[in-house]
């Protein structure tokens, strides 16, 4: 592991977060307080750019109030869930501080949920009303009729541009308070349906003000936002970061790897966050895809050599920063943009720029919920200001997920004596075999070092043995075959014996969770992956 390899990014002319931040008086911790101190200190700067639209920060503040005006009209009420199902638009933006106002609750959706998936978060929400794009128009009725459930549509197109340019922006008195639910966002977690994670509007906006902090956001930022907006990663991150720090977010429907850098030079963006495969992607993409352009700091987790060295030497980012976090507790650790950052690293515990803002508490704790010592593994158990308002209609699953005020992660971590925090392995990944836990993430790092390799992810099996055996499945470079039985070969001496799988099969993808995660509970669903596996128990001496 060890320090990156940074082009290190002086601080020297850079603006301190507290200081982005202060720059607007303080406001109540509501949507509608924090959008009002930035049309008043700065209404004509650029608050987004989409595509070939602009909107200043006072008409994006007017847009909003006529999508109130427009809610109003719809009879949405307070503690209302509105859904949005479409890619990235400025309408989701608005419409999110729009039933902020109304003390309602923005619910978006991945536009990709299979018919199943998405009858069962509708069901699930009770919501009023969806803002549809048209594609996903058909999908949507047919969900709602298959639960016979109604609500309005409102069809993102010119014809609903016209019907809000035609209303008169509308001022309600003030429905909500800083402790509103505000958001819900849908996890996928491990297994079965998704949960829905509330966030109040002051969790969501301590999150926006972090993310000043973790990237140092400066006046003039230009955050490109490229991530699905039914993730934190791109509505707390990048729009509430770009919104926070006063700068202009540059929208984007979705990612694109062959228009990506076109894009980010064209907008002359100067900061961006990614997910773990969109940056592999546009690390082994062709070359003559990439244009010059203005990005200084990309946010991704994890990180790798691969894209450390790419992003750096051929696409020229200084800084990359890494981070941990769940829907649930958004903004918790990073490695600091000041530096020291160390590949591999969850970071440190990130902070509020602002010292009136309560700190972040952690604790790591074994088996029986004692605290370990640093550089032992164990849970993470989290006190956090943007911690979630619970699990939306799940009081069970809220309180199980909760000790004595404590929220447990179901992550295996270790803090070093410096004050980082290393991940080790979701609690309930760690594969159990021959009466040891073996960490399947340790496994997952060796073999993601073996020539031809782009993805591994290794799960547990049933063993006739009983417990569980080992199984890698393989993504391979373009082109590229893998002797199996000459990897497993190859991982003796990395790993010990019992850590190296019994079984390998390549496959074409990962599935993948809406919020990126490796689906682990597809792969070992799926009697396909089993049946195409190959055992190279018998060929290989020692194995086990």
């Amino acid at each position: 592991m060890g320090k990156m390899h940074d082009t290190e990014m002086s601080l020297e002319g850079l603006v301190d977060p507290l200081s982005v931040l202060s720059r607007f008086d303080d406001h109540d911790y509501t949507l509608e307080g924090f959008l009002d101190r930035r049309v008043a200190r700065q209404p004509s700067a650029i608050a987004i750019e989409f595509e070939n639209h602009r909107w200043s920060y006072i008409e994006f503040s007017e847009l909003v109030s006529r999508w109130v005006a427009w809610l109003d009209q719809h009879h949405v009420q307070e503690g209302d869930r509105v859904a949005v199902i479409s890619t990235n638009h400025p309408h989701t933006i608005a419409a999110l501080f729009a039933v902020a106002r109304m003390g309602a609750i923005l619910v978006p959706f991945n536009p990709e949920y299979s018919q199943s998936e998405l009858r069962h978060v509708l069901a699930h929400a009770e919501v009023k009303g969806i803002i549809v794009s048209p594609e996903k128009l058909g999908m949507a009725s047919d969900a709602l009729h298959a639960e016979a459930r109604s609500a309005w549509m409102a069809i993102l197109g010119d014809a609903l541009d016209e019907e809000l340019d035609a209303l008169t922006p509308c001022n309600l008195p003030p429905r909500a308070t800083p402790e509103s639910v505000c958001l819900i966002i849908y996890t996928s977690g491990t297994t079965g349906f998704p949960k829905g994670v509330m966030h109040s509007q002051r969790g969501f906006l301590l999150a926006a003000e972090i993310s000043v902090a973790r990237l140092w956001l400066q006046p003039d930022e230009r955050v490109m936002c490229v991530m699905p907006m039914f993730h934190i990663n791109a509505i707390m991150y990048s729009v509430g970061g770009a919104l926070a720090c006063g700068g202009t977010l540059i929208l984007v429907r979705r990612f694109s790897a062959t228009l990506f850098w076109k894009i980010a030079a064209s907008a002359r963006a100067t900061q961006v966050n990614l997910v773990a495969a969109a940056g592999s992607i546009l690390a082994q993409r062709p070359r003559d895809e990439f244009k010059p352009h203005h990005i200084k700091k990309v946010f991704l987790t994890p990180l790798t050599r691969l894209v450390v060295e790419v992003f750096q030497n051929e696409f020229g980012v200084p800084v990359l920063v890494e981070s941990y976090g769940m829907t649930e507790i958004p903004g918790l650790i990073g490695n600091p943009f000041e530096g020291p950052r160390k590949m591999g690293a969850m970071g440190l515990l990130g902070k509020h720029p602002d010292r009136r803002i309560d700190r972040p508490q952690v604790r790591i704790v074994d088996e029986q919920d004692r605290d370990v010592v640093p550089g032992v593994a164990g849970e993470l158990l989290v006190k956090t200001p943007t911690i979630m308002a619970g699990y939306y209609k799940d009081p069970a699953q809220t309180q199980a997920s909760f000790l004595d005020g404590w929220f447990r992660t179901g992550d295996l971590v270790k803090r070093a004596d410096d004050g980082f925090f290393y991940f080790v392995e979701r609690k309930k990944d760690i594969i159990r075999r021959r009466g040891e836990n073996i960490s399947s993430s340790e496994i997952e790092r060796v073999i993601s070092s073996y020539p031809g390799i782009r993805e591994v992810a290794a799960i547990g099996v049933p063993s006739e043995l009983g417990e569980e055996d080992i199984l890698a499945a393989l993504v391979t470079e373009e082109g590229r075959s893998i002797d199996v039985k000459e990897l497993a070969v190859w991982m003796r001496g990395r790993l010990a014996d019992m850590k190296i799988p019994r079984y390998f099969v390549v496959v074409p993808e990962i599935p993948r969770t809406p919020t990126h995660k490796p689906a682990k509970h597809y792969l070992k669903q799926c009697p396909d992956v089993l049946n195409s596996a190959v055992d190279v128990q018998p060929g290989i001496t020692g194995l086990s």
